[in-house]
């Protein structure tokens, strides 16, 4: 038991180490590039990931599920929706706005015709068959 315990410790020490980490990161990105940006926020997601992943795990355990008090299970259902809306505002208004800007940049003809050309009839018909759902 004393092997559980000291691995939770160990985790609490990384979250710890990690929160520390992003804040000092988080003033050195005010005047970060676009590929600063982006490795920050791919950084961001495989930690958020990582944590999602544990934590799932931890509400799996019969150990941990069968002695965690209603309240704390309250505490996680709240704060866990109020993650998961902000993510889904998030993710809505970024897509948004995505499209919005690359339906400007093809109508001025600036989308770079390596990265995208346009689908012959077959493969619009094609795509229509599957739908496509981003989760």
């Amino acid at each position: 038991m004393s092997t559980f315990f000291g691995n939770l410790e160990e985790w609490v020490k990384m979250q710890k180490s990690m929160l520390e980490t992003m804040r000092k990161v988080d003033a050195m990105l005010k005047d970060a590039d676009r590929l600063d940006l982006i490795v920050a926020s791919r950084t961001a997601f495989q930690h958020i990931m990582r944590t999602i992943r544990a934590f799932d795990q931890w509400l799996q355990d019969p150990l941990i599920i069968s002695h965690m008090p209603k309240e704390f299970l309250v505490e996680v259902r709240e704060r866990i929706w109020k993650i998961l809306e902000e993510l889904l505002l998030l993710d809505i208004e970024h897509t948004s706005k995505v499209k919005e800007h690359l339906e400007k940049l093809m109508k001025e003809g600036k989308i770079n015709p390596l990265l995208w050309s346009k689908p012959s009839e077959e493969e619009r018909i094609s795509r229509r068959r599957i739908p496509t759902v981003t989760i």
